[in-house]
């Protein structure tokens, strides 16, 4: 999620009913070093609380500090602490999911994050394991519990596995059971009967949902409606409330970023916005007018175009 999720497209998630947010992962050493950006990353809006401030890295002096900078500067209500990226720029870091390898310096840096900052609520985010032959899940969510870790999410795959193959929420029933704090369940959530259908069989105290939100954050809406029994229109968003969101998106992203920005174009964030039109009538075509956008009126020209052309 890192590079999506920003206090902007926090905002939408939150008005889609979003319950508990946490920021991208931020490196402890970009901030010690007070770091513009990495600042920007952790920064949240009263509106969005209960917030989390997720970190990482591979010194525990350095997080530990990190730590007490967060809590004096922004006061968030939880810190996360992420030993389940896999991006090869954080591996190489002996950071992430590669603290899986190494397990002793990961209950290292809980230690020294724990000791720095003991009053404030920690979690942890972290994966199976390396690979299929060394999980680990279980004895480490074991021994993060002892350390005074009070919720932790797992995310069904390996560190090999990265985004492929299928979330084996066998294991994360197996870590739920373990333990006696609560354990969120991640991967292959969509929708909501695999919401219903992983909380039923997993054991789990609720749901993480991270990469079905980019292009449909009306997730968290449905899923409160399925898990209630309430009916939800969730799944049959109309055509002018995705264009409403993706346009809600771009004002909100200039919004936050206005400060060093300096202007109004949007062309650096469309990414941020393609996921948001999967699903819509010609949406391979409209990703390719979208490099003719070059302002807020020109993305809202290319919205009256769309709608025109395909009638509600």
């Amino acid at each position: 999620m890192a590079r999506h999720t920003d206090q902007a497209f926090r905002q939408i998630c939150k008005e889609q009913g979003a319950d508990v947010m946490v920021t991208e992962f931020v490196q402890s050493e970009a901030l010690i070093r007070d770091n513009v950006k990495a600042w920007e990353m952790v920064d949240f809006t009263e509106s969005q609380r209960p917030m989390g401030v997720q970190i990482f890295g591979a010194t525990p002096a350095s997080m530990a500090r990190a730590a007490r900078l967060i809590c004096d500067r922004v006061r968030p209500d939880f810190l996360d602490l992420n030993f389940g990226c896999p991006a090869h720029k954080v591996i190489e870091q002996n950071a992430g999911s590669g603290l899986l390898r190494c397990t002793p310096l990961l209950y290292d840096l809980v230690k020294a994050v724990k000791d720095a900052m003991p009053d404030v609520p920690l979690t942890a985010k972290m994966r199976l394991g390396w690979d299929h032959a060394t999980i680990v899940a279980v004895e480490v969510a074991g021994r993060l519990e002892e350390l005074g870790v009070e919720a932790l999410a797992v995310h069904g795959r390996t560190k090999e596995q990265g985004y492929s193959g299928q979330a084996h929420w066998g294991w994360i029933a197996k870590v739920a059971a373990a333990v006696d704090i609560p354990v969120i369940g991640n991967g292959d959530v969509h929708d909501g009967p695999s919401a219903l259908e992983r909380l039923n069989t997993s054991g789990v105290s609720g749901l993480m949902i991270g990469r079905a939100a980019l292009k449909n954050p009306w997730i968290f809406k449905e899923l409160k409606a399925t898990l209630t029994g309430a009916p939800s229109s969730a799944a049959t968003v109309s055509l002018q409330e995705r264009w409403d969101t993706l346009l809600r998106l771009a004002e909100l992203t200039l919004e936050v970023y206005k400060s060093r920005l300096g202007d109004r174009d949007v062309r650096w964030m469309l990414d941020r916005l393609h996921p948001l039109t999967q699903g819509l009538p010609g949406s391979r075509r409209l990703r390719d007018q979208f490099q003719h956008c070059y302002t807020l009126t020109d993305l809202r020209r290319l919205r009256d175009h769309h709608l025109a052309e395909y009638p509600l």
